[in-house]
Parts: C-alpha cells; sequence; structure tokens
C-alpha cells in the first residue's frame, strides 16, 4: 500500500517558528500567542501586511526550517507504515524560491535537509525514501503526481486540496487538523485518529 502526506503544516509543524519570528521582527508583540493562521491574520492587518507576510513565510520556509517540528504522532504513524510494509511518498506543493525571501534560499533543498537531520530517511528509522519526496510547482502538478503514483491514502492539510475537482478519483482522502468527515473525506484532528483510519482498518 502506497500512502502519500502532504509536508508543510501536514508533516511538519511551523506554529512556534512563525510565532517567534514574528515577534523578533516586531509585527507582533511580544505578549502574542497563537499559531500560524493567528500570526498570519495578525500580520495581514498591518499597513502592507500582505507583503510582510510572505516575507516572513519565505523566512521560516527557508532559514528558518530548522526550528520546525514534526507534528506529535506522525513519528509512531511512519515507524509503523515502515514496519507494515507500507511505502509513504511525500508530494508537496512547494515553489523552489520564497517570493519575498531577499537570501533565496531553496525552500526544497531546506526542506529535504530538514528531513535528512531527523533521520526521516534512516532505513532503520522511519525508512523514507528521499527518492520518494516530490515538489511540484502547482496545485495541478501535484494532484497529477497523486494520481501516477495510484496512492491508496493522501494526508493534506488544506481542505480545498481534497476536495478540488481534478482530486485523483480512487484516491481515499483524509483532512489533518479538522473533525468530521464529508462525503468526500474524512477529518482527522491529530495523528493519532489518522492512524486508526490509515493503519488500524
Amino acid at each position: 500500500m502506497r500512502i502519500g502526506i502532504d509536508f508543510d503544516n501536514t508533516l511538519i509543524s511551523y506554529d512556534q517558528v512563525f510565532l517567534a519570528a514574528a515577534r523578533e521582527r516586531g509585527l507582533v508583540s511580544s505578549e502574542f500567542t497563537g499559531n500560524k493562521q493567528a500570526v498570519r491574520d495578525a500580520i495581514r492587518l498591518l499597513p502592507d501586511g500582505e507583503a510582510a507576510w510572505q516575507r516572513l513565510q519565505g523566512h521560516v520556509y527557508g532559514k528558518g526550517i530548522n526550528g520546525a517540528v514534526m507534528f506529535e504522532g506522525v513519528d509512531a504513524f511512519l515507524r509503523r507504515c515502515r514496519t507494515a510494509g507500507y511505502e509513504v511518498v511525500i508530494v508537496s506543493h512547494k515553489t523552489e524560491f520564497g517570493h519575498e525571501d531577499p537570501d533565496r534560499v531553496n525552500l526544497r533543498d531546506a526542506a529535504l535537509q530538514w528531513m535528512e537531520a531527523r533521520g526521516l530517511f534512516a532505513a532503520d528509522d522511519y525508512g523514507l525514501r528521499r527518492a520518494n519526496v516530490y515538489f511540484e510547482a502547482t496545485r495541478a502538478e501535484k494532484l497529477r503526481r497523486i494520481a501516477a503514483l495510484a496512492c491508496a491514502y493522501f494526508i493534506d492539510d488544506l481542505e480545498e486540496v481534497l476536495a478540488d475537482p481534478d482530486f485523483p478519483a480512487g484516491v481515499n482522502r483524509i483532512l489533518f487538523g479538522a473533525c468530521g468527515s464529508s462525503r468526500q473525506f474524512e477529518a482527522c484532528s491529530d495523528w493519532q485518529q489518522i492512524a486508526e483510519a490509515v493503519i488500524d482498518v
């Protein structure tokens, strides 16, 4: 069985990195708390807020990525997939460079280095294959990749990806970070629920 997983905000959590970087840049107060979405919403209210948000994204997904962490439960999920002999692929809509990143850090290289540093490619640990990581320039290309890989399941944090009319038929869709279900996909609030939906079936 082949299981596809989105990368940004599905496998990797940037919440604390966004908060710390926004505080450092004076985009939010030192007392401000909240996840990535709360930080984004606050910054977009500022004058020139959209550009400031894009600059912050360029930093976090590039130079700042080392401060990001795996979501709780991802490690156990990946190890269980390895033990069961399931193939895990990462398919991410990720440009090479941030639109507002003056350092021009290659975001795809930064993501691969983050995965390497955390042992995701270690055969005796998580067991992912570097060749099974795909970065696509557009959402349409991401959907075509998922179809070409013939994933049994695909896990993503964005409802608009899973609900896209061009999402490949026959792939079980798991929405991460939400509760409930729809006719199109099952929603799981955490990775324990995902394991129950994908592995414990």
